[in-house]
């Protein structure tokens, strides 16, 4: 049987998704619960489309875990006072490591044909970040000594930008929509060697924008043709991504599909808005099959856009933005 990782086809995926269910119904005692509470049989689930989606919200009061050991490391997500973190358990990195790593290569190439340059001030100070974690190694695994993490360097940062562009090297500048924001509020740049992607992240830093309002503004202050979108968070190992206009895609083992908002266990068509569901089989150790509180529509080519939230669910500070 394949590793996600090795992916390629539609039915690979299948086979891959009904194996990775099986295991998990098994394995992990709170995704198998809740299976039991809707009454689903796993004899009874004949294909990705039969498999149930867990709420996310379970990461918040239960440890969703589908291995014997007791967890001890984890990712937790960033929430504002006196709100509940979610809190994804691992057994090792490597699943990620490899989610993430050969994820953005299949849209972007290896990631040592870039110098990475990383804006995230309201994430380096935490330890249990997967986008920091992430963001480290993509750096690491650049070979470049000109990459690195800014804090509020705005000063050296331009000069950085401005010196990769002079030299016509391929460029990467990951950062949080509130600090690529205040950069371009200082400085106003013509860049074409950089790739500009945001993470998200405006909740409480300014007002809020829609990710339209939001590229326009970037666009015009960074000088380039369109500003680029990650789409990912700590219930997941992997990551999707988005080239402009905010049309997301995934990596072939990541799949997203759309619910009735008033029932959950009803699927859309293409095209139709509703709750995101995300089947991730890089989730091997916690579950690959999450109902999320993000509003989305799924289009026939599978690219997806996120629309916004449930109104009843507070916002995630990492990468969402709230139309």
């Amino acid at each position: 049987m394949l590793d996600f990782w090795e992916v390629e086809t539609p039915i690979e995926f299948e086979a891959l998704a009904l194996k990775t269910f099986k295991f998990q119904y098994h394995n992990n005692t709170v995704y198998r619960s809740f299976c039991d509470l809707i009454n689903c049989n796993p004899v009874e689930v004949h294909s990705s489309d039969d498999i149930p989606h867990l709420p996310i919200t379970f990461f918040k009061s239960k440890k969703v875990i589908s291995f014997d050991a007791q967890p001890t490391q984890f990712f937790s997500s960033s929430a504002t006072t006196g709100v509940q973190t979610s809190k994804h358990f691992y057994r090792s990195l490597v699943d990620y490591e490899m989610s993430f790593k050969k994820g953005f290569e299949y849209f972007y190439g290896p990631v040592n044909q870039y110098t990475v340059l990383a804006l995230l001030p309201s994430y380096l100070e935490r330890s249990d970040s997967s986008l920091i974690y992430m963001v480290h190694q993509m750096i690491q695994e650049s070979g470049q000594e000109e990459s690195g993490f800014y804090l509020n360097q705005w000063e050296a940062l331009k000069s950085k930008l401005l010196e990769l562009e002079q030299k016509g090297k391929k460029t990467l500048l990951l950062g949080v929509s509130f600090a690529l924001m205040d950069f371009i509020g200082r400085y106003k740049l013509s860049l074409e060697n950089t790739i500009v992607m945001e993470t998200g992240g405006m909740k409480g830093r300014r007002k809020e924008l829609t990710r339209e309002a939001l590229h326009e503004k970037l666009r015009e202050g960074f000088g380039c043709k369109n500003i680029h979108s990650e789409y990912g968070m700590t219930e997941l190992f992997s990551q999707a991504y988005s080239n402009g206009a905010g049309m997301f895609a995934c990596p072939p083992w990541m799949r997203i599909s759309v619910r009735e908002n008033q029932d959950p266990f009803h699927q859309l068509g293409w095209g139709q808005s509703g709750g995101l569901n995300i089947i991730d089989l890089a989730n091997r150790d916690s579950c690959s099959f999450i109902a999320t509180q993000d509003l989305g529509k799924v289009h026939a080519d599978q690219r997806f856009e996120v629309l916004g939230r449930f109104d009843a669910s507070e916002i995630r500070g990492c990468n969402l933005m709230v139309i």
